[in-house]
């Protein structure tokens, strides 16, 4: 397997847990190719299988089979060199409380080779005013942002990001998009997990969408979005409301739901329907699909996952 143009590349990954009665696939026989210079989001629900891919791929436990490609070199066998030009923000990392900000950041600097200044990282991060604060006073935020910047301390060409923003406010999770894309624009491959359907439709140029251990959906977020429903909902005390033909139509409680392949034509249609029939319809909501509507579907339609079984 070359390491031209991936950063990351795995054929058949599998990765099981326990052996005869007890096994359990965690990961079936993953295909997976991230692209250099590119920010690639891994989705799925809790149990999809998106923790024991990323295990394989930092090096911390061997594929059970397949083949596994990190910046061209095995991530178990060549670990020490996979590792000084990786950065990985795991989703909990601890550090000593009684340490301020600039002080974590010096100590984590010296573990790296080449490491940024620590004042460019304070500043990248915007944590210079919190420098002298010790870790324990911190908010789950800041400790957030502290993570970042000993995640890129450094300069890293491959950055594994798992669940990046939690814990942060809107303009701290939108300061965190943009260090993203800088990221890729200075020539860095991001994998991106996350939660938050919003963060992956705004940063990633590739999407793969796993489902109890396969990737079940793949490629841009237009790619992905392509051929799903748009959808339209309102309320009306109207039963007899003509509705416009082609729609797949439900109710949940009060408020009518149009599944439909076209907005534009139908919203069309529905409005002037209820113009014609003098109706108002409150909540009126339209809009095309998106990237979380697929997602819910995915997950709407996942296999049982095993009850306590490795995510």
């Amino acid at each position: 397997m070359t390491d031209f143009p991936f950063a990351i590349e795995t054929r058949g990954l599998r990765r099981t847990y326990g052996t005869g009665a007890d096994a359990f696939e965690a990961v079936r026989g993953i295909d997976l190719q991230v692209r250099r210079g590119q920010v690639h989001a891994l989705l799925g629900v809790n149990g999809a299988g998106k923790t024991s891919t990323l295990e394989v791929l930092e090096g911390l436990a061997p594929a059970t089979a397949g083949e596994v490609r990190v910046l061209g070199l095995d991530p178990v066998a060549d670990r020490a060199q996979v590792r000084r030009r990786t950065g990985v923000l795991l989703q909990h990392s601890g550090f000593v409380a009684d340490l301020t900000v600039r002080e974590t950041l010096k100590m984590w600097a010296a573990t790296v080779t080449g490491a940024r200044p620590v004042e460019e990282s304070l500043e990248m991060l915007d944590l210079s005013r919190l420098a002298d604060t010790r870790m324990r006073g911190l908010s789950g935020g800041e400790h957030r942002r502290v993570d970042l910047a000993c995640t890129l301390t450094g300069r890293p060409e491959l950055v594994v990001l798992d669940e990046p923003t939690t814990g942060l406010d809107p303009e701290s999770r939108r300061a965190v998009w943009r260090l993203v894309r800088d990221l890729r624009d200075s020539g860095a491959t991001v994998l991106l997990t996350t939660h938050y359907l919003e963060e992956a439709e705004q940063l990633a140029d590739q999407v793969s969408i796993m489902r109890a251990g396969e990737v079940v959906r793949e490629g841009t977020v237009a790619e992905i979005v392509a051929g799903h429903p748009a959808e339209i909902s309102f309320r009306t005390p109207r039963r007899d409301l003509p509705l416009p033909a082609g729609a797949e139509v439900s109710h949940d409680g009060g408020t009518t739901v149009l599944r439909v392949a076209d907005l534009q034509p139908v919203l069309t249609d529905l409005l002037l329907a209820a113009r014609d029939a003098g109706v108002e319809l409150a909540m009126l909501d339209a809009r095309s699909a998106t990237l979380e509507s697929v997602f819910l579907a995915v997950a709407a339609d996942r296999a049982e996952i095993q009850q306590g079984a490795p995510a």
